[in-house]
């Protein structure tokens, strides 16, 4: 399926619908929407109780029969249903109306480089169901590189990183196309695996998702290698609250197995590349993107482990739907791009 940046002008929203966060972005307005991809359910109903950021503030915290669910993964949808129920009660009622003057409403979407076709199906799907009578696939390392501001339409390399909840995707881009790409299933919520794995096996501590936040704050000080984190969970023996103080440079190097990983995607990229378009990329370095690019060390570990600069964009999480809509805003030049293909 070809597309080309005309046929997305013609776009009235563009939406992002990421295993952390879903995002919609309205024509002439912006972003509109930007909430946790979450929904909390009553099981014994089938009721939809709450959605973004108050179905998050639930987790871990309702009786049995109510549940939290997350209808997308990976940047996939696995649940068409929930989502669809998901993304209509995040957009209000203004929106909907602005979207029913437009008898013809198109939409664009964000999919993961190798998405299949089921995977695209469902997308569309969801988005048929508020409305669209058309919807456009792009590929998200396209949109990303586009957010990012990089020259994706010149016949230069630039390499781009997009860290999700769920994966990382690695791509080298020119003349608007993906040249090579590798998508690996790591991502923040495999880092806050091996923190939580690290804090039980070390200081026997049981720490809930929304303990993460503090600790992740204290990596990023890398101000000193000795710094510490005051972290509050549950003790594994007795059951009962407890705080200690957690090394934070322990926590880098329990972090450090699974980040590399993401090393070993862009290493099979580069190789995948030709020559000279890896010269390219020596002198134009890496762009980090997406919601877990901020993660401590990382661009430090790329840049050991490949000899090139890396900086991490401006508004790493929200690189794709910004993307996606300043291309249907029309804000870049016509491009004919193969978004689902490399």
């Amino acid at each position: 399926m070809t597309l080309n940046l005309d046929q997305l002008s013609r776009c009235t929203v563009a939406v992002d619908l990421g295993a952390a966060r879903t995002r919609v972005y309205l024509k002439d307005t912006g972003l509109v929407v930007d909430e946790p991809s979450l929904a909390a359910v009553n099981t014994r109903t089938g009721s939809l109780i709450a959605v973004g950021e108050l179905a998050g503030g639930m987790a871990g915290r309702t009786p049995g029969h109510i549940r939290v669910v997350r209808p997308i993964s990976g940047g996939t949808v696995v649940d068409i249903e929930m989502a669809q129920r998901m993304l209509r009660f995040l957009v209000d009622d203004k929106i909907r109306r602005a979207w029913r003057r437009k008898p013809l409403l198109r939409a664009a979407v964000c999919l993961p480089h190798d998405a299949e076709p089921i995977a695209q199906r469902a997308a569309v799907e969801v988005l048929s169901a508020l409305g669209a009578r058309r919807v456009e696939l792009v590929d998200t390392l396209i949109a990303a590189a586009v957010g990012c501001g990089l020259p994706v339409e010149q016949p230069e390399a630039t390499m781009i990183v997009v860290c999700g909840a769920a994966s990382t995707q690695v791509a080298v881009l020119s003349i608007g196309s993906i040249v090579a790409a590798e998508k690996v299933q790591i991502g923040g919520d495999a880092i806050d695996y091996a923190v939580i794995q690290h804090l039980r096996s070390e200081y026997e501590l049981m720490l809930p998702s929304q303990g993460l936040h503090p600790l992740h704050l204290a990596l990023f000080d890398r101000s000193g290698s000795g710094t510490e984190a005051e972290v509050r969970g549950r003790d594994v023996a007795t059951g009962l609250s407890r705080t200690v103080l957690v090394n934070t440079a322990h926590v880098r190097e329990a972090i450090h197995t699974p980040l590399t990983a993401v090393l070993d995607a862009i290493g099979r990229v580069l190789r995948e590349c030709p020559p000279d378009l890896v010269a390219d990329l020596a002198e134009r370095g890496v762009m980090l993107a997406g919601g877990s690019a901020m993660l401590p060390g990382l661009d430090t570990m790329i840049e050991e482990g490949t000899g090139m600069f890396v900086r991490i964009a401006e508004q790493p999480d929200v690189c794709s739907v910004i993307g996606l809509g300043a291309m249907i805003e029309g804000k870049i030049k016509p491009l004919h791009l193969d978004p689902m293909a490399s």
